[in-house]
């Protein structure tokens, strides 16, 4: 007998019909011989429903009481999920994050998983049923208040509880029949990845394929648990995220790249005059850490003779550049920059793939390719299997396809299927 956790999103869930044909999975799978535990997110575009109505009330809605009102979201989906599988003659319980065990941070809408204690999630299965659980949420081990995990925070909690309960798999069913080499949407061509490495799709995911959340795949790689990502609307085999996918008796050799992924929900903050002092990049750096800011990209351009001055920008999450802006305000006299400059219409284009550590002329192949499509680069970042590129948004599409093409990486076979709407 294996233990299986799985964890449907939105799409898969989306309507009556969605919850039915997934409560026969479900059952199929317990019929099997399997001990199951699922994971649901809000029905199809319910978490963006629920935000839209907070800001028709208040335009800055307190973080516990948002929280307390998107954690609604995955209640219902739980409880018809329960009902549906009940109406197949199997009996299913449903847990909110909190009755699950789920421990994080008090940290609201972006919350941290402390510590997963499952045990009426082991007292479920241990007298026959199929636990199903509200994704996406925990209560908060300080205040005991509810917590969201942000979004694609499911996926985060399957990963979580399949690690905390021991579980063989970690299936993430999604509207798609896998990962892909580049989005479907707007790579038609693009192919099926069999099989992928924790870092590579942690790269894959930082980048902005939203395809699986990067904390799951980060909790995954720690605990060596095997995520399988397929279609909720299909049967076919999808794809294998494993520590190593290229071992012997695979089949398989290692690609010089994966994948190509963009992100299209990031913004640009140059601070312009930064004096060319020790100590000042780290001022504006330690005000953005304590406004709890993640960056992405950082350049720093060569400080100007004449004015022994220079420019610093970086990349950040689109949602968190007004805090940014602020908080770096505040501190303008401290540091004694000379301005402020924003861009939020901005792209970023990222070429994954453990296999360029060992292939010379991979990044002048990138260039090259976004150079014929027209495209202006505006900022560069590179790790040991990734190379990522800040465009202007609405070169984003043309860069994705090019460089998807001069790595050989379309498809001769049928077109990908999107099932869905969101791709999660």
């Amino acid at each position: 007998m294996a233990l299986v956790v799985q964890k449907y999103g939105g799409s898969s869930v989306a309507d009556a019909s969605c919850i039915k044909r997934v409560a026969q999975r479900i059952v199929a799978t317990k019929k099997a011989g399997n001990e199951v535990v699922v994971i649901v997110s809000a029905m199809g575009d319910t978490t963006d429903e629920l935000l839209d109505l907070a800001e028709q009330v208040s335009p800055l809605p307190p973080g516990r009481e948002l929280d307390m009102l998107l954690t609604a979201g995955e209640r219902i989906s739980m409880a018809l999920l329960a009902m549906a599988i009940a109406n197949l003659g199997h009996e299913a319980r449903s847990f909110t994050g909190s009755q699950a065990g789920v421990i994080t941070d008090s940290t609201h809408g972006k919350a941290r998983i402390i510590d997963v204690t499952p045990s009426r999630i082991r007292e479920a299965l241990d007298e026959g049923q199929i636990a199903i659980v509200a994704g996406f949420q925990g209560v908060s081990q300080d205040t005991k208040d509810i917590t969201t995990l942000g979004r694609g925070g499911s996926d985060t909690t399957a990963v979580a509880l399949a690690a905390a309960l021991s579980a063989d798999v970690c299936e993430i069913y999604t509207d798609v029949d896998g990962i892909y080499t580049a989005d479907p949407r707007i790579v038609p061509q693009a192919q099926q990845i069999p099989r992928i490495s924790y870092e590579e799709m942690m790269e894959m995911a930082a980048c902005g394929a939203k395809i699986l959340h990067l904390r799951c795949v980060e909790y995954a790689r720690r605990f060596n648990l095997p995520i399988h990502v397929r279609s909720s609307f299909s049967t076919k085999e999808g794809t294998w995220v494993v520590a190593d996918p290229y071992t012997e008796g695979t089949e398989m050799e290692q690609p010089i790249i994966s994948g190509v992924a963009h992100d299209r929900s990031e913004a640009k903050i140059t601070v312009v005059g930064v004096p060319d002092k020790v100590g000042e990049a780290a001022a504006i750096f330690k005000t953005l850490s304590e406004a709890e800011i993640n960056i992405d990209m950082i350049v720093q351009n060569v400080s100007a003779a004449a004015t022994g001055r220079t420019d610093i920008s970086f990349t950040l999450p689109a949602t968190d550049s007004q805090t940014a802006l602020a908080s770096l305000k505040r501190i303008q006299d401290q540091v004694g920059f000379e301005s402020l400059q924003y861009d939020d219409q901005i792209g970023k284009v990222s070429l994954v793939g453990a296999g360029m550590r060992s292939h010379p002329g991979v990044t002048a192949t990138f260039f090259a390719a976004i150079a014929d499509a027209g495209v202006n680069i505006e900022m560069i970042s590179t790790s040991e299997i990734r190379i990522s590129v800040i465009v202007g948004q609405d070169g984003v599409d043309a860069a994705v396809a090019a460089a998807h093409r001069a790595f050989d990486l379309d498809s001769d076979q049928v077109e990908a299927v999107v099932y869905g709407g969101s791709g999660r």
